[in-house]
């Protein structure tokens, strides 16, 4: 083993690959050609390790191998390739050599840009593999995006990362995180993005990959990653192509009663919009790595009991590296070119609005709102502060609070008078809601504006009861089951 210090050169490492006499296996690749193969053979001594090498790139061919899946390159077309050519080699071989090998499949199914240059240059990339004979395999699967412009530099990337996923396989795999960042290796980071990557198998029984999917953002592979109901790991252009987006982003810690009135009022909203009839929706709610570091540093179990509980609750949750919202829609128009909603509470208004933001741009605040509000992206802002709701109520000598005061209230939270604006930025707000890319959301719950994330924290963790009636019951039964927060462990 080399030292943490040493970096290997590429083909260094296909030479201790090939030089190792347990491993041996099959090549299969699909789309780009065969580019992690080549460094095999191109490294030397590749007979004690290469099986077969086989690109099944005709479609006819490919589906009579390995079956048909929806799409090529695809998660699905990845596994077929793994199953059906590790259980070639335990068929063929394991009665010759079963009892000195632990075989391996790679393989990888890839679109690198055509020669318009329309299509997106991507592909799965997966390593099954025993890590001694005879045992179970276990398996590694990520995503990748090639982001160098000819063909030519993203196949020779791709041969790259696939060389740096075997070798990290079989050499760094009791340090995943140095497995992570490894990947890179050899590459200039802009070349190359994983924005998913799943371990599973015996050899990784102990590993959440939620954990690994932010040390993917940690490392600044990805500036993005997502995760299902159940808390598994989603690969994000599956999830968002060509769908339309409604997002809410908190800090969730925990999920109120808030939250989900904001969501579900801004989605009850953004459905009836005229450009979303007969449009898929996936509704996110998503955390940045600002949020999740905070307090100095990452505390995994406090990230892992935010994405269980509005998992809980039923939402896909995306954490994302983009403090800034006109980065995060910039982000979903890679996958989509339907409307994008944002929902958010009148506070997080003040903040978009807040010119300080967009230093660092040339073309300051108008460069970051032409980037956010381009192709159908609408805000729906929640009136978040009570007091100035029951302001409004009093200077408006409203008797009680009927369904129409309340929608009324909203609008009127929301417009350019009532938001600490001034000179050309309120100028700049007023301009936006006369487009009507800003609109309040009606249907709200007032019985909840007092609840604050941080307040039911600090109740939690003080063992005061009434925290329990500020949040969802499902959220309120996880947090105490699982002992999330503090909740009935001793303050010291």
């Amino acid at each position: 083993m080399n030292s943490p210090k040493e970096l290997l050169t590429t083909t260094q490492k296909a030479l201790t690959v090939n030089l190792d006499a347990l491993k041996y296996g099959t090549f299969a690749e699909i789309g780009a050609g065969q580019e992690v193969a080549r460094e095999f053979f191109h490294a030397g001594g590749a007979s004690g390790t290469i099986a077969k090498t086989i690109s099944a790139y005709d479609m006819t061919f490919s589906d009579a191998i390995y079956g048909k899946a929806p799409r090529y390159v695809s998660c699905e077309r990845l596994k077929l390739m793994l199953d059906h050519e590790f259980q070639l080699l335990i068929d063929r071989l394991a009665s010759v050599r079963g009892e000195r090998t632990a075989f391996f499949v790679f393989a990888d199914t890839v679109s690198t840009s055509n020669f318009k240059g329309t299509n997106e240059a991507h592909g799965w990339l997966g390593y099954k593999f025993q890590a001694a004979p005879h045992d179970e395999p276990s398996e590694i699967v990520l995503h990748v995006r090639m982001w160098d412009k000819e063909a030519v530099l993203q196949q020779q990337a791709l041969g790259v990362v696939g060389v740096n996923l075997i070798y990290g396989a079989l050499y760094y795999r009791a340090d995943l995180p140095r497995l992570i960042d490894s990947l890179r290796d050899n590459l200039e980071p802009a070349r190359i993005e994983i924005d998913m990557l799943r371990f599973s198998g015996p050899s990784f029984k102990d590993v959440d990959n939620r954990l690994m999917s932010l040390h993917l953002l940690q490392s600044e592979l990805t500036n993005a990653v997502m995760f299902d109901r159940a808390g598994d790991v989603l690969q994000p252009s599956e999830v968002l192509h060509k769908k339309a987006i409604l997002v809410e982003r908190g800090s969730f810690r925990p999920p109120t009663l808030v939250n989900v009135d904001m969501i579900e009022c801004a989605k009850a909203m953004f459905i009836k919009e005229e450009q979303l009839q007969g449009r898929e929706l996936v509704v996110l709610m998503e955390l940045t790595m600002n949020n999740l570091l905070s307090d100095g540093a990452l505390d995994a179990e406090d990230f892992l009991s935010r994405v269980d509980l509005l998992g809980d609750i039923g939402y896909t949750v995306l954490i994302s590296n983009y403090p800034e919202y006109y980065r995060l829609t910039s982000y979903f128009r890679r996958y989509t070119k339907e409307m994008i909603g944002v929902a958010m509470g009148v506070n997080n208004v003040q903040e978009v609005f807040d010119e300080k933001y967009y230093s660092n741009l040339e073309g300051g605040i108008l460069e970051a709102f032409g980037r956010m509000f381009r192709n159908s992206v609408k805000l729906y802002v929640y009136p978040m502060w009570l007091s100035e709701y029951e302001s409004y109520r009093v200077r408006s000598g409203a008797p009680e609070v009927s369904r129409e005061f309340k929608d009324a209230a909203a609008g009127a939270l929301v417009d350019a008078g009532n938001i600490s604006l001034h000179g050309n930025v309120a100028d700049l707000y007023e301009h936006i809601c006369k487009r009507r890319l800003v609109t309040s959301v009606v249907g709200f719950n007032p019985e909840v504006l007092h609840i604050y994330s941080r307040d039911v924290l600090r109740k939690i963790r003080n063992s005061d009861p009434t925290w329990e009636s500020l949040v969802p019951a499902v959220v309120a039964d996880g947090i105490k089951r699982r002992g999330l927060f503090g909740c009935g462990k001793p303050q010291g």
